[in-house]
């Protein structure tokens, strides 16, 4: 069997992997302005970079809001058109080898997909994600560039702009500890430092997402939440998410390959669910 390609062409980046005898091969990112121009030039250096030539792709699996570009066989291989929130439950299940979880799709906005053993079903989403973060930093912080808010937010405090339970009770609440959040930015002043407004932002968006996630699974008895997409690579994940694990008693887990679980998954609608662990 030839390797099958999958590639996520979305909003901000396009991601591209391959799969052969169940291993992922060197998945690669790079930055999408046009999703043509992304699409081809990330599927040339991929296939350079890893030595494979046209006749070891045995297919081309799309994904994406920009797949809807595509409608002709890519590089004349034969190509198809995969279900995004199909691909997210696939390539969370094979990254983190769970039968049953919700999946988080941390990109522009969020999405969420239920897994329950075979079964993958979209949930539902929340219109914010990346482009939330990028969005509101270019109006605060004058820059989108996702890595420097992040360094920014590594020399914030967020006791200087969220209202902690702590700030408003002698005690903690039922269920409730006194760091626990109260309320988002409401300790924000007029002249806050640009830290404490980056590290504002990106809690903001990460506890969000991480409270719909829970929400979302109320009835369904799941607790694990298994994470992907760009926002998984901001170190404040490592920070937040244990305190909303204990918070919730639930558990986030962000896979390898969290960035690329999408394309994987494009690349395992085609192989079909005996690759897919």
């Amino acid at each position: 069997m030839g390797i099958a390609i999958g590639i996520d062409v979305g909003i901000s980046t396009t991601k591209i992997v391959g799969i052969k005898d169940g291993k992922v091969i060197s998945p690669l990112r790079i930055k999408a302005t046009d999703p043509v121009a992304s699409l081809y030039g990330a599927f040339g250096k991929y296939l350079f970079d890893n030595g494979i030539t046209l006749g070891d792709v045995e297919k081309v699996m799309l994904t994406g809001v920009g797949a809807a570009y595509f409608d002709t066989p890519v590089y004349g291989l034969p190509t198809d058109h995969a279900d995004e929130f199909l691909c997210n439950g696939l390539g969370a299940r094979f990254a983190a080898n769970l039968q049953r979880m919700i999946v988080v799709s941390m990109g522009t906005g969020t999405s969420l997909v239920k897994c329950d053993g075979t079964g993958i079903s979209h949930l539902g989403g929340i219109g914010i994600g990346g482009g939330t973060l990028t969005g509101l930093s270019r109006l605060l912080l004058k820059t989108d560039d996702v890595q420097q808010i992040s360094q920014l937010a590594e020399q914030g405090d967020i006791s200087h702009v969220n209202l902690l339970i702590g700030d408003i009770s002698a005690k903690p609440l039922s269920g409730l500890p006194m760091n626990a959040t109260a309320s988002l930015f409401a300790a924000a002043h007029a002249d806050s430092p640009r830290e404490d407004i980056a590290l504002g932002l990106i809690c903001m968006v990460l506890q969000t997402v991480g409270s719909a996630a829970v929400l979302s699974s109320l009835n369904t008895g799941i607790r694990d939440f298994v994470l992907i997409g760009n926002l998984t690579l901001l170190p404040q994940c490592q920070q937040i998410y244990p305190i909303m694990e204990q918070l919730y008693n639930v558990k986030f887990i962000i896979p390898e390959y969290s960035e690329f679980c999408t394309a994987i998954g494009a690349a395992l609608c085609y192989l079909g669910p005996q690759q897919s662990r």
